[in-house]
């Protein structure tokens, strides 16, 4: 196999001593070596050609962090065919809208089968019902055949549908080729190993919570480990939720010198994780743990340094990027070798006027640092034309492993790129050549002719008891006579609160106004775990003001072990309904 392909490097990597070793809750390992990995790739591969899966066709996979995925995954790979992973339900109190995104996912991307493991797959069948894909959902444990002989691949085909994280709209099915994945894949690698060489024995080892489906961990996580002979730890993403110090442990006790994360689990960590938890456990061999998929706040990031400094964490191991699944993931990179940089600016110029003045008392933002080699930034203005440094707009990104489009969505794809220029629908300005982000375009908040960023309203409040970190949207919703927007506020109780709502709804409009100086038009308290995520948990403003509007912002439903199993038999009579006929 002459050509540069994922299945080619899955080739190389079997003849490499990597390995990837799997985690449970009770920190039991399970280990498997590059080269068994490929092996099991080439029988799945044979089992899902026998499933009359033909080169190019969709093949979904829905699948716990496991052996399993990868069988699947690697198997579409060397089958010629294209994996689309997506998430599995996690969220067992939000059902129904988990099987309306995943049947609208599978639809998008034109999935012909579905492959799941044996546990997930019990509860799918809804999704299947609602989508209907030819061939069905088959169990990943049922798909093995003969070893399938590698076949030559085009590195400029699509080789991955990645979905965008859907936090202002519908998810969108991002085409990727080999050539694009592998530029962004080496590019992370080529930019760590330069600030820390590997020599003199020193290898770099990398662990992730983060899931598959996700850019972060398929391509920040598996493809950097994978394709460059690392070993690499991962746990499942559940876990790391209930249980975040398991992370660390993990990354003391592999000497993990590599492990990325969204802010919200430094936050989580510093919250959550125990003295007595991290008994032993020895932070001093991870010099890049990277930041980025969600905002960057400072706040998150010197508190996650000054919590975990005393097992020897470094200072400038906290690191800030920025990327989208758009771009196979990585754009930017801080240095990685000094501490984070966080810049002060005058808030009011930077709303008003767009200009970004530095200010020693004004707004905190946090630096993501300048393109990766090979890649460009602009920010562009209203007119469609490049602003000065220092001006705030629209970002736009350039390079290597910006995607071929939306899959069968071209005025979608029109929309966005524009001379090989990708609209990343991201506000922010450039100073000394670093990328500073606001927010989304779709989420400013316009009152009485300011623009306001709703993660500055959100930041404001964090702090606020009876408030639940990280779990609050602002959002603007027009006024009932139509003379304007106003702020809305949701906001998740925090679970051990005792102050009454009306309580704490009088210290968050003191602290917004006092911090930002606007008037909350409505501030509602929900229980926790009521806002709408993402797949990645990235709060989905706009949906929580529609589902508010339409009377259906509820709580989810309290899951136990008879309503699984009444979800477990709905599923079983969704698969019937949805059998495929031959």
């Amino acid at each position: 196999m002459s050509a540069d392909t994922l299945a080619s490097r899955l080739a190389t990597a079997a003849q490499t001593r990597g390995r990837i070793v799997f985690l449970d809750a009770q920190e039991q390992e399970l280990a498997i070596s590059h080269a068994e990995l490929f092996a099991r790739a080439q029988r799945a591969a044979g089992g899902i050609a026998a499933q009359g899966i033909e080169p190019g066709e969709r093949v979904a996979i829905i699948a716990a962090t496991s052996p399993a995925f990868f069988d699947g995954f690697f198997g579409a790979i060397l089958a010629g065919a294209v994996p689309v992973p997506l998430y599995p339900p996690v969220r067992l109190g939000r059902m129904q809208e988990y099987h309306e995104r995943t049947a609208a996912m599978l639809r998008a991307a034109r999935a012909r089968i579905v492959l799941a493991d044996s546990r997930t797959r019990r509860v799918l069948g809804r999704s299947i019902d609602l989508a209907r894909p030819a061939l069905g959902c088959v169990a990943l444990e049922e798909i093995q055949g003969p070893p399938r002989a590698l076949r030559e691949l085009d590195p400029d085909e699509i080789s991955l549908i990645q979905f965008s994280s859907g936090t202002t709209q519908a998810p969108k099915p991002v085409a990727l080729t080999h050539r694009q994945i592998l530029a962004n894949a080496d590019a992370i690698a080529t930019a760590i190993r330069a600030a820390y060489p590997e020599t003199n024995g020193f290898t770099h080892v990398a662990a992730s919570w983060l899931p598959l489906y996700h850019d972060m961990g398929l391509v920040g996580g598996v493809f950097t480990s994978l394709f460059h002979g690392r070993d690499l730890v991962l746990i499942p993403p559940e876990l790391f939720v209930v249980r975040p110090a398991l992370w660390l442990r993990a990354i003391s006790r592999h000497r993990a010198t590599i492990s990325p994360a969204p802010n919200f689990a430094y936050a989580l960590c510093t919250e959550r994780v125990r003295d007595e938890e991290l008994a032993g456990v020895d932070l001093s061999s991870w010099p890049v743990a990277l930041n980025g998929a969600e905002p960057v706040t400072p706040l998150a990031l010197e508190r996650f340094v000054e919590r975990f400094a005393r097992w020897g964490l470094r200072p400038e191991a906290l690191t800030p990027v920025y990327g989208l699944a758009e771009a196979t993931l990585a754009v930017t990179f801080s240095a990685l070798d000094r501490r984070f940089s966080v810049r002060h600016f005058d808030p009011r110029a930077l709303m008003e006027t767009g200009r970004a003045i530095p200010s020693p008392s004004g707004q905190p933002i946090v630096s993501l640092g300048p393109p990766l080699p090979g890649f460009d930034l602009a920010i562009i203005g209203d007119d469609g034309q490049a602003l000065e440094p220092g001006t705030l707009g629209r970002v736009r990104a350039r390079g290597p492993s910006i995607m071929s489009g939306y899959d069968g969505m071209p005025e979608a794809t029109r929309e966005v790129l524009v001379d090989g220029w990708l609209d990343t629908g991201d506000i922010g300005f450039l100073f000394d050549g670093e990328l500073h982000l606001v927010g989304r375009a779709k989420d400013l908040i316009i009152v009485r002719g300011r623009n306001h960023s709703p993660q500055d309203v959100e930041h404001a409040i964090d702090d606020l008891p009876g408030v639940r970190a990280g779990c609050s949207a602002a959002v603007g919703a027009l006024n009932e006579d139509g003379s304007g927007e106003a702020l809305w506020l949701f906001v998740e109780r925090a679970r051990d609160a005792e102050m009454a709502d009306a309580a704490i709804v009088q210290q968050i409009r003191a602290r917004v106004l006092e911090r930002i100086g606007l008037s909350a038009a409505r501030i509602v308290v929900l229980a926790p775990g009521t806002l709408p995520r993402t797949s990645s948990g990235k709060i989905r403003r706009s949906e929580a003001l529609r589902l508010h509007q339409t009377g259906r912002l509820d709580a989810p439903q309290r899951v136990n072990l008879p309503r699984l199993a009444f979800e477990m038999l709905r599923s079983k009579r969704a698969f019937r309904r949805a059998r495929p006929r031959h």
